[in-house]
């Protein structure tokens, strides 16, 4: 199984609109990582997002990824600070590729829950628009496959 972490896209700030929605260029960066991630095969049955609006505005831009009859689902337990435990223990018999947008700190501390059993543990550095993919083996082990974000993805599309 795979499970790729995607941090939403760039918001605009509070001031501007207090739901804070996605900037132009958080949609902008999202657009492109979904059309690399397509690019090598990326498919997964769900997306799930945590319900705050630049959440599922990332979600609904990654629709490309949803293989025939996938759909986007709002879950409960994405939120920034919730424990990643909930997510992880959700997905322990999941066969299924899965895709999650969330934010920070919860995408950073769910990669680190899966890959070392501590979610607190620095690992991997997130920012808007970025994804972790992780691979689980018949072991039950994680481990990161993939790691980029828009930065990178401007050097390599």
């Amino acid at each position: 199984m795979r499970l790729y972490l995607v941090q939403h896209g760039e918001a605009v700030s509070m001031v501007v609109d207090p739901d804070r929605p996605l900037s132009e260029q958080g949609r902008e960066d999202i657009i492109r990582l979904s059309k690399w991630l397509e690019q090598r095969g990326v498919a997964v049955r769900e997306i799930w997002h945590g319900g705050k609006t630049r959440a599922r505005q990332t979600a609904e831009l990654l629709t490309p990824l949803l293989q025939t009859g996938g759909k986007i689902c709002q879950q409960d337990g994405l939120t920034p600070n919730d424990p990643p435990k909930g997510l992880l223990r959700s997905i322990e018999t999941r066969r299924a590729d899965l895709l999650v947008v969330s934010h920070m700190p919860f995408v950073a501390r769910a990669v680190a829950a899966a890959v070392t059993g501590e979610p607190d543990r620095p690992m991997v550095h997130f920012q808007p628009g970025s994804v972790a993919g992780l691979e689980r083996d018949d072991s039950r082990t994680w481990r990161i496959t993939l790691l980029i974000g828009p930065g990178l993805l401007d050097s390599v599309i």
